[in-house]
């Protein structure tokens, strides 16, 4: 009975002991235990796991441009300035060699026959109250008012020897940048018609069209942002009627513009 009451004893105190050892590794594994780690109480999985709120199961969510995607990811609609230009060739620029504006026939030559050259043709365009000179069967312009596309600025024009430069005519696809990507293969009356056609041609002011030079959308686009859409698609237009190609710097900024207006349309005139 002594040695029952002593393996007794000994059974209860081994029981005890593993009991203790039990929760001092317990209480070991809860220290370790980094709490920031730890969900708070009631809360279920990080948001960034759970599913959206409203979303079905194996529903595919809507294709939205995220802000900063390439633009390539944006749709094109068909008649789009943007899709025109995804379908221009990608070149590099080839030598500005031979490059002169006789190139592109005599300026402001009266290519469509009205009796009056490009240039009066354009200002009778996009001036407002325009005053013609008497007698050159409503040809010259002698006074009007411009409201530039590429500021929003309002000049006078005055013709006069000093005072005719206030407002120019821009090509919007530049005569220097049209050689440099394509040009230089047109013949000499094609080239004729690229200098004087109206879908290439605005009246701006003199200034700005004089900081722009023969820069491409890579290197200038109009102060008025509003405005970039639609000059962006003329240029698209122009080089998609002559055949002329866009660098890759060039069509990705072009790209850009016409990615914030994808349904912008392919001007024909």
């Amino acid at each position: 009975m002594g040695d029952t009451g002593a393996v007794t004893t000994s059974g209860s105190s081994v029981v005890e002991h593993a009991l203790l050892a039990l929760l001092v590794a317990g209480a070991v594994v809860a220290c370790s235990v980094d709490p920031t780690t730890l969900p708070p109480t009631g809360t279920s999985a990080p948001a960034s796991d759970a599913a959206p709120s409203g979303a079905t199961s194996g529903a595919a969510s809507p294709a939205v441009p995220k802000r900063g995607a390439s633009p390539t990811a944006v749709a094109a609609p068909a008649g789009s300035a943007l899709a025109a230009l995804r379908r221009l060739p990608v070149k590099g620029r080839a030598p500005w060699t031979g490059y002169s504006r006789a190139q592109f026939g005599p300026a402001w030559a009266d290519v469509d026959r009205n009796g009056c050259d490009t240039r009066n043709d354009i200002l009778r365009r996009d001036l407002r109250q325009v005053v013609l000179k008497p007698g050159t069967h409503g040809c010259v312009v002698l006074r009007g008012v411009l409201v530039d596309p590429y500021t929003a600025t309002t000049v006078a024009f005055v013709r006069g020897v000093y005072t005719s430069r206030a407002v120019q005519i821009d090509h919007v696809v530049a005569l220097g940048d049209a050689w440099q990507k394509g040009a230089q293969g047109l013949s000499p009356a094609r080239r004729t018609a690229l200098a004087n056609d109206p879908l290439d041609l605005l009246a701006v002011t003199g200034s700005v069209n004089e900081q722009k030079g023969d820069g491409d959308a890579a290197t200038w686009l109009p102060p008025r942002r509003s405005y970039r859409c639609s000059y962006v698609a003329r240029q698209v237009a122009v080089k998609t009627a002559y055949h002329l190609w866009v660098t890759a710097a060039e069509r990705d900024a072009m790209a850009r513009v016409l990615a914030a207006c994808p349904r912008q349309a392919l001007p024909t005139g």
